[in-house]
């Protein structure tokens, strides 16, 4: 079966829509579970950032998905 362009663009933005909604739940988990590390972290009188793990995660995604996966994973840790 032929599926015009059109439709076949259609369809995958509608994936691409899915996987983003997916994304944005995924990234508003991982600020509340960050959230509650870092007020634990203060409450027992640590720091609010923790910058060796901050440099583990920016290396993660940068392994993973090049020089803009740093950008990402710096914004991630800005959110």
């Amino acid at each position: 079966m032929t599926t015009t362009p059109e439709a076949t663009i259609a369809d995958a933005r509608e994936r691409i829509d899915a996987l983003d909604d997916r994304i944005i739940g995924l990234i508003q988990e991982r600020m509340a579970v960050s959230s509650v590390v870092q007020r634990t972290r203060i409450a027992s009188g640590g720091r609010r950032v923790h910058l060796a793990r901050e440099m583990e995660i920016l290396g993660r995604y940068r392994d993973a998905l090049g020089r803009p996966g740093t950008s990402l994973a710096m914004t991630l840790l800005e959110l």
